[in-house]
C-alpha cells in the first residue's frame, strides 16, 4: 500500500508518534505448550491475553482530526491511520485535514497534501477546492486561489462547474485582483468552454457598481439581454439600484425600478424595496422613503422588520422621533416582533436628545416582550445617563449588569470614566477605577493621565498615588507631565517618603 505520510514542512515527518500500535507492528507473545487439562480462566489470566488494536475507520479518523487542536498532531493522526492494512484515504479524510491545515494557515502543508492527492485513485469533489480558495484568498494568496481553480479538472476529472467559476471570480474581484479575474474569464472561455451565466454577469455588475463605473455595469446588462445563457434578474436590478443610491443618483434608481417592473416584468421583493428605502433615507429624503413603503404595501409586498427599521433610522437621523415612533408602533400593529436593532435605534435617538427616561422605558419593554438587549443597547443608555450627568445611575448599571448576565466590554466602563473626568467628578472616578481594575479593564491612556492630574488639582495626592499604583500593575506608564504633577503635589503635602516611592516607580517603569 502506498504511503500517504505528509509533513507540515515538506520534510520527512517527525519521529514523534501517537501511542498507538499498528496491526503490522503487533507481534503476539509466544505461547506455552497446551496442557492436558487447561485450567479455568480467571480474571487475571483474561487480562493478560493480548488484544488486537481496533481498526480506525474513515469516520473515526475524521472525528479524531476535527477534535485535535494542533495541526501538527492532526497531521500525525492523518498519517498514522494510513499505515493500517487495507486503509486508503478518501475525499472526506483529505477534505478534513486540508480544512484543518488551511484554518491554521499551514499552506506549505496544504500544498504537500495536494501533491499526495495526485497519486490517489479515489475521485474528489470540487467543494474541497472551493473551501481552499476561500482560505487562500483571505490570506491574500490570490495566485494560489486561481491555481486551485485550474487544479479542479485533474482531481475531479471533469471541468469546473459554473459555481466554481463564480466563486473564484468573486474572490478575485473582492480582493481587487482584476488582472487575475480577466485571466480567469479568458481561460475559462477558451480552454474550458465555460460560458458566463447570470451569476457571473451579476458579479461583474456588482464589481463595476462598487467602483462607480456605471457605464460598464449597464454594458454588462445589455450583454446579458443578448446572451443565450443569461438574462438580467432581480439581483441584477437590485445591485444596480443599490449602486446608484450609494452615489446619490436616486432619480436614476427610481427610473431603473420602473423599467424593471414595466419592461422586464420582474417584480420586486422586500429586499429590493429595502435598497430604495435605505437609499432615500441616506439621501435625506425620508418622506420619499415612506412613500415607497406605502407603494410597496399597496402592491402586495408586505414590509418586513428590515424595511421598518431602515425607515425608523431615516426619521431618527433627521431628528423626527415622533414619526420614528409611529413607524415602530405600526410595525408592531402588523404583527412584526421588534428586534434589538429596532429598539436600539429608538433608544439611541431618545438618548441623543436627552430623553433617557423614555429610553429606559423602552429597555423595560424589551425585557417584558422577551427581546434581549445587547451590549450596544446598554452602552447607549449608559452614555445617555452620563450625558445628563446622572452618574450614580450610570455607575449602578455598570456595577450590577454583570450580575444579571450582561458581559460589559471596556467601552462600557470607559464611557463613564471619560465623563467623570470631564466633569471633575474625581471621587466617583476613583471608585470606578477600582471597579475597572478589579474586573481587568483599563481606562484610555489619555483618560488615565487626565485622572491623575485631576486628582492632584483637587488636592487628592494620596488618591492619585493609590491610583497610580493600581494602574502600574496593569503596565500603565504615565506621561512625563503626569509624573511631574504628581511629585509636586506630594511634595507640597510634605510626604517625602511617598516622593521617594514614586521616584522608585519611575525608575522601574523606565
Amino acid at each position: 500500500m502506498m504511503s500517504t505520510r505528509v509533513s507540515l514542512n515538506h520534510y520527512p515527518p517527525s519521529s514523534s508518534s501517537l501511542p498507538w500500535i499498528s496491526p503490522l507492528q503487533y507481534l503476539p507473545k509466544p505461547t506455552s505448550p497446551k496442557p492436558d487439562h487447561p485450567p479455568n480462566p480467571t480474571l487475571s489470566t483474561l487480562q493478560e491475553l493480548p488484544t488486537r488494536p481496533k481498526f480506525i475507520s474513515h469516520d473515526v479518523a475524521i472525528r479524531m482530526i476535527k477534535r485535535e487542536k494542533s495541526p501538527q498532531k492532526a497531521l500525525e493522526i492523518f498519517n498514522m491511520v494510513s499505515e493500517q492494512r487495507g486503509f486508503n484515504h478518501n475525499h472526506d479524510t483529505y477534505s478534513t485535514i486540508l480544512h484543518k491545515l488551511a484554518l491554521s494557515k499551514k499552506f506549505n502543508a496544504v500544498d504537500a497534501v495536494l501533491r499526495q492527492m495526485t497519486f490517489e485513485p479515489c475521485k474528489f469533489h470540487e467543494g474541497l477546492f472551493l473551501n481552499l480558495m476561500a482560505h487562500f484568498s483571505r490570506s491574500s494568496l490570490h495566485e494560489k486561489t486561481l491555481e486551485l481553480f485550474y487544479a479542479i479538472p485533474p482531481f475531479v476529472r471533469e471541468k469546473p462547474s459554473p459555481k466554481a467559476l463564480s466563486t473564484c471570480l468573486n474572490l478575485l474581484l473582492e480582493a481587487g485582483r482584476v488582472d487575475l479575474a480577466r485571466r480567469l474569464l479568458s481561460d475559462s472561455k477558451s480552454g474550458l468552454g465555460l460560458r458566463p451565466n447570470t451569476c457571473i454577469f451579476n458579479i461583474l455588475v456588482k464589481h463595476h457598481c462598487k467602483s462607480g463605473d456605471f457605464e460598464s455595469a449597464f454594458e454588462i446588462v445589455e450583454r446579458m439581454k443578448k446572451s443565450e445563457h443569461a438574462s438580467p434578474n432581480l439581483i441584477t436590478y437590485s445591485t444596480l439600484m443599490g449602486g446608484l443610491c450609494d452615489r446619490g443618483r436616486l432619480s436614476e434608481a427610481i427610473e431603473l425600478f420602473e423599467e424593471m417592473v414595466s419592461k422586464a416584468k420582474i417584480f420586486p421583493d422586500a429586499l429590493t424595496y429595502n435598497v430604495l428605502i435605505n437609499g432615500f433615507c441616506r439621501g435625506g429624503k425620508v418622506d420619499k422613503a415612506k412613500q415607497i413603503m406605502v407603494f410597496m404595501r399597496r402592491n402586495g409586498c408586505y414590509p418586513n422588520i428590515y424595511n421598518y427599521t431602515a425607515l425608523m433610522m431615516g426619521f431618527c437621523n433627521e431628528g423626527k422621533l415622533e414619526e420614528a415612533r409611529e413607524v415602530f408602533d405600526e410595525m408592531k400593529r402588523y404583527g412584526l416582533e421588534a428586534d434589538a436593532v429596532s429598539y436600539t435605534t429608538l433608544i439611541s435617538s431618545l438618548c441623543r436628545v436627552g430623553r433617557v427616561d423614555g429610553a429606559i422605558e423602552l429597555l423595560k419593554e424589551m425585557k417584558e416582550r422577551g427581546c434581549k438587549a445587547d451590549l450596544v443597547t446598554f452602552n447607549v443608555i449608559i452614555g445617555g445617563l452620563c450625558w445628563e450627568k446622572r452618574f450614580d445611575e450610570a455607575m449602578q448599571m455598570v456595577e450590577k449588569l454583570p450580575f444579571d448576565g450582561v458581559y460589559l466590554n471596556k467601552a462600557s466602563y470607559r464611557i463613564v470614566m471619560n465623563a467623570l473626568c470631564r466633569e471633575g467628578e474625581m471621587e466617583r472616578a476613583v471608585g470606578l477605577l477600582g471597579l475597572m481594575l478589579g474586573r481587568g479593564f483599563m481606562p484610555h491612556y489619555a483618560t488615565s493621565n487626565e485622572l491623575l492630574i485631576g486628582l492632584c488639582d483637587a488636592g487628592k495626592a494620596a488618591d492619585a498615588t493609590e491610583a497610580l499604583y493600581g494602574l502600574s500593575e496593569m503596565r500603565f506608564i504615565p506621561e512625563d507631565a503626569s509624573w511631574v504633577r504628581l511629585v509636586e503635589s506630594v511634595c507640597r503635602e510634605r510626604k517625602l517618603v511617598k516622593v521617594f516611592e514614586l521616584l522608585n516607580e519611575l525608575v522601574i517603569a523606565d
